[in-house]
Order: structure tokens, then sequence, then C-alpha cells
């Protein structure tokens, strides 16, 4: 038995990334109805929205279903208290210490899940007693390591070390990507980009566009020096790129980021000024589909490479 999906009790070893202003309760209930684990996104809610969402996912779908927890969540407390209240079952959290929350939530009967980009961070999350980690390499969109360690070298350096369950993520939108990742050790994947040009991913339609018009070499990781952060390239990258050539300083970069750069990319489409948080795979994204038909791809080219793989002979 798939130790992923004998975990969250789904049909597929395939969970959805909880991604700011993508991740609503449209995108988590259609994952989970297609056969996966959808999740929602609280990083880009305020309390009352993600009890809503919650609220409305629950209608949606009777599937299994999650919410990601970036653990630097201002109204953090509050927000582990809703989702204790509307009795959500899975947690996955991320940006932050696993021991903060994990015990109090796996005493409340919740399966905890912690996103880790080093095989450091995937041991101290073992440590504090998390069900199963995510281990998210470079080509990841959105917040990502410090490291720059790529899914293909992390996947097999966390197999190696840990016992409880690993999900891959990190340049995966494809059934021979997640078999890829499977073969060197993973039990299942967690995939972002590939469902951000989902219809129901609730991020804006240009933005969504812009993602599918990318090609290879359009992301790019900055701003180490406060997060690291992949993202499209456009007038906000560039002007970002231009502080770095002038020899920047941390504030600058702050004043220069301000407040609700990604909503006013990724939410409300400004294609110009906003935060395009995107993964390198959007290279390989060419059009935007219903869930039910990414999920469906997925498995059938993940089942056609299996048997491709049988028939290879070194």
């Amino acid at each position: 038995m798939n130790k992923v999906k004998e975990l969250f009790k789904i049909e597929y070893p395939i969970v959805q990334g909880g991604m700011i202003w993508a991740s609503g309760w449209k995108l988590a209930s259609a994952v989970s109805n297609s056969g996966g684990l959808g999740l929602i996104g609280a990083g880009s809610m305020y309390p009352d929205v993600l009890r809503e969402h919650i609220q409305k996912c629950k209608k949606a779908t009777d599937k299994p279903f999650g919410v990601n927890v970036p653990m630097l969540y201002p109204n953090l407390q509050e927000i582990i208290e809703i989702i204790i209240e509307e009795e959500v079952k899975i947690v996955f959290t991320s940006a932050g210490n696993p021991k903060t929350y994990t015990s109090y939530l796996k005493q409340k009967g919740i399966t905890v899940v912690h996103v880790v980009s080093s095989l450091k961070f995937a041991m101290k999350a073992q440590d504090a007693g998390v069900d199963a980690v995510v281990a998210e390499g470079f080509e990841a969109g959105g917040h990502n390591g410090r490291d720059e360690t790529t899914t293909l070298a992390l996947i097999p350096m966390v197999k190696e070390k840990i016992r409880i369950p690993l999900i891959a993520a990190g340049g995966i939108a494809t059934g021979s990507s997640m078999f890829a990742v499977m073969a060197l050790g993973a039990d299942g994947v967690q995939i972002g980009s590939r469902f951000v040009a989902s219809e129901e991913a609730s991020s804006h339609h240009s933005f969504k566009q812009m993602v599918v018009d990318a090609k290879e070499g359009d992301t790019q990781l900055t701003l180490k020096e406060l997060a690291p952060v992949r993202m499209l390239k456009n007038k906000f990258y560039n002007d970002v790129a231009a502080l770095y050539d002038k020899g920047t300083s941390l504030e600058e970069l702050k004043t220069l980021l301000g407040r609700a750069r990604a909503k006013k990319g990724m939410f409300e489409g400004d294609l110009i000024e906003g935060e395009l948080e995107i993964g390198q795979v959007s290279g390989l994204i060419n059009n935007i589909k219903p869930v039910d038909e990414i999920v469906k791809d997925l498995v059938s080219n993940f089942k056609e490479i299996q048997r491709t793989m049988s028939e290879i002979q070194l």
C-alpha cells in the first residue's frame, strides 16, 4: 500500500500545494474530488475568510482535504483554533518551526505534515513528531530554501535518513516527473504550479495565462536577504534586479516590496507591478484546464511511463 494514500485515505498520492492567492475552497475541493488531497492555502487569508473557505470546502466534497499554514502567520493561534473548531483533519505547516504546534495538533487527532527545503530541516521535522514531510526542491515557485538544493538531489538525501512518509515537491507537473521522484524514493508528490493553471484556482486569469506563456528561464529566485522567492520576470522583478545592480540595502528592498505585492500580481492580475510567484516547471505548462483533467493526465502519463520503463533494458 502506498504510504501517502494510506496516511490521507486518498485515491492517488497527489497533494495540491497550499499556495497563496490560488488555493481557495474551489481548488481544494476539486483536487480532493478528483482523488488527490486538496489544500486550502491559509497564508493569504484572514481568519474569518479561512473559516468561510473551510466551511464551503466541506460542503463541496466529502473527501479528505487539509489546510496549509505558514508558521510565520501573524494570527497563527487564531488560525490554529479555527482549524480545530472546524474539525479539519489534515494540516500542512511551513515556513517555521514544526515544534510550535505539531504536538498540540496531534493531540486533537490532526495529521501534521511539514514542508522543508533541506535534509537538516526534514530530520528536525521528524524529531518534532510530524506524520510526513514535504521535501521541496529549488525549482519550486514562491518562497524557497536558501541552499538552492534541487529536487533531484534532495529527495534521495532525505529518503536515506527519515522513516516517515516522504512527499516530493518542486518541478513536478507531469506524470513522468511524478514517476521520477517516486523512483528516487518519494511516496507521493505535492504539485503547485500545474494547479495554478487550472480553472478552479482562485488566482487571476491574467496570471494563469502568463504562467501558460512562460518559457525556460522566465522565472528567477530573488530576495534571498528577506525570504527567497521564485517569481516570473516582469517590471517588478526588473526593479528588484536594478536595486541589486546598484548595491541595495535591506531597507530599500523592503520599501520596494511594500505590502500586498503578491496579492496585486497573482490575485488582482497586475502583471507589471505585482509579484508573480511560480515554479520553473511553468515552462512545461501549456494550457489552463479543469482540475479533473489535470489529475487524469497526471495519472495516465504516470502509468504510461511505468509501462515504458518496464521495457527498458540496460
